[in-house]
């Protein structure tokens, strides 16, 4: 992997385009939607639509479109974890394999988007929902287990210093927050990438 930038995407995007199943289907739609347009903007008729399914067909499969946004959530977040574990795969040794979070980071703000990248989606779903929503709990867990892993890449990399690596791992969580942020208002994952480098110089340091 080289210190300079990301190598290229490992494969093709996931597979998100679920054939067969209406509940399948149910929340390809809304993975397109919801990233594109919103979750508020997005209505149970725009969803089914697109789905092709009737409405019923959604109820039968979902309690209610805040089990819908939940769902959603929950598989952006499977997604990344697909993509974080290729990278993990490649990693020879701690200090690829912290580089790996940032290169999963970056690969997923690669992926084809259908109307533009507009940063994190778990990040955008949350800022529309209420104190109490479930999907807020999803995007919390998701962000939470992202810095752990980097605590227990840098506990390898950095062995008897628990303090340190837990201090670093938070410095680089909030790295990579602030570079979602930016790639998403500037439309491309540069900034990811540009993160990268920067987490590659600061682990180098410790």
């Amino acid at each position: 992997m080289s210190d300079t930038g990301t190598t290229g995407t490992p494969g093709k995007r996931p597979a998100t385009r679920r054939r067969g199943s209406a509940r399948g289907r149910i929340l390809d739609a809304a993975a397109r939607r919801f990233y594109a347009d919103g979750v508020t903007a997005t209505g149970i008729d725009t969803i089914t639509a697109e789905a092709g399914v009737a409405k019923m067909s959604l109820y039968n499969n979902f309690d209610s479109k805040a089990d819908l946004v939940r769902a959603y959530l929950q598989a952006r977040h499977e997604e990344w974890l697909d993509l974080y574990r290729r990278r993990l795969a490649d990693a020879r040794g701690p200090r690829e394999a912290v580089l790996a979070v940032f290169d999963a980071y970056a690969d997923h703000a690669d992926l084809g988007y259908e109307h533009g990248f507009r940063g994190c989606g778990l990040l955008n779903a949350a800022a529309e929902l209420p104190t109490g929503h479930e999907g807020r709990a999803v995007v919390r867990r998701h962000k939470e287990e992202v810095e752990e892993l980097l605590t227990g890449h840098l506990r390898e990399l950095l062995p008897g210093r628990d303090e340190r690596a837990r201090a670093t791992a938070e410095h680089l969580a909030f790295l990579l927050e602030g570079a979602i942020v930016r790639a998403g208002l500037e439309g491309d994952g540069a900034r990811m990438r540009h993160a990268r480098d920067l987490a590659a110089r600061l682990v180098d340091e410790l």
